[in-house]
């Protein structure tokens, strides 16, 4: 088995441990949300419920990752993980529009909590998310999938610090409108990082150009190389993470052969890799062929 698969492996045991925490939090903090009377509480039990979703997502996106290319999936299912990310990221929106309606609802209309289940129960999630979190938290940096995960535990960690706060104001100060408030700040934190994870997801569902790759510096860097006359027709996406394309026309001053195209193109392969990054290149060599010069074609 290859270190990638070994690597994907232990992300897929990391999730499964964090699944599992988050069923044991969700669970007591719905019975402890319906007892003590407090929407904070039930809100973060209906956050973590989402963490549950997204996590299972997550998990099955990265199992699939693994799949082998075939001949009716000739990417194999590399962009599952970014789907996953896309379909996590909108349920920690819906999740968060679903609170603020909650939290309006109840401004209206305080009612008395029993404080001290609300701080027992949010101890509790602050350590089982704190230690998802602490899991996740360095295959966050190199996978959206699993940086999509980590976000919604983090998010609901801080949540669940939020609910203690407000659990602790409520036993001693008796300030039962501050569960409405933390309710309503959770929500809006979740829009704020729901929304970035949902712009670069779709950026790549979509086959943006990562925002990271300017198209006019990697046609000049190729325009450099001998025998090149222009590079045009470009495309460049994230296939997966790790993975970023490049497809292009590329005009020649001559009419070289198939030998010194390979030459030249291990030339643009390594100038491309180098200094932009991108790892698979597909050229289309042409030569004195009518057919429009533009950099960007839609085609």
């Amino acid at each position: 088995m290859s270190q990638s698969h070994n690597h994907k492996d232990l992300q897929g045991q990391k999730l499964l441990i964090s699944i599992l925490l988050n069923v044991v939090i969700t669970v007591a903090q719905v019975i402890g949300g319906l007892v003590s009377g407090s929407l904070s509480l039930l809100s973060d039990a209906l956050h973590n419920f989402s963490d549950v979703i997204s996590l299972l997502v997550s998990y099955i996106a990265s199992k699939l990752s693994k799949q082998k290319a075939s001949i009716n999936r000739t990417f194999g299912y590399k962009r599952a993980e970014i789907l996953a990310a896309f379909i996590n990221a909108s349920t920690l929106i819906i999740v968060a529009i679903l609170l603020i309606i909650e939290a309006v609802k109840r401004f209206n209309n305080p009612q008395e909590v029993e404080s001290n289940l609300v701080i027992w129960l949010s101890i509790i999630a602050i350590i089982g998310n704190g230690l998802s979190v602490l899991l996740l938290k360095k295959d966050a940096e190199n996978s959206i999938n699993m940086r999509s995960a980590y976000l919604h535990l983090l998010t609901d960690m801080l949540a669940s610090v939020a609910v203690l706060i407000g659990g602790l104001l409520m036993k001693y100060y008796q300030l039962f409108w501050v569960d409405s408030l933390l309710t309503l700040l959770i929500a809006l934190y979740l829009i704020w990082v729901g929304y970035d994870l949902l712009k670069v997801s779709t950026k790549m569902l979509m086959l943006f150009t990562p925002d990271d790759i300017d198209i006019k510096n990697v046609v000049r860097a190729v325009n450099k190389l001998p025998k090149v006359s222009k590079l045009h027709h470009v495309h460049i996406w994230n296939l997966s993470d790790n993975e970023l394309h490049l497809e292009a026309h590329l005009d020649l001053k001559e009419n070289i052969s198939i030998t010194e195209f390979d030459n030249l193109l291990l030339d643009i392969e390594n100038v491309l890799h180098d200094e932009f990054n991108i790892n698979h290149v597909t050229i289309q060599p042409e030569y004195n062929k009518e057919d429009p010069k533009e950099v960007i074609v839609q085609d």
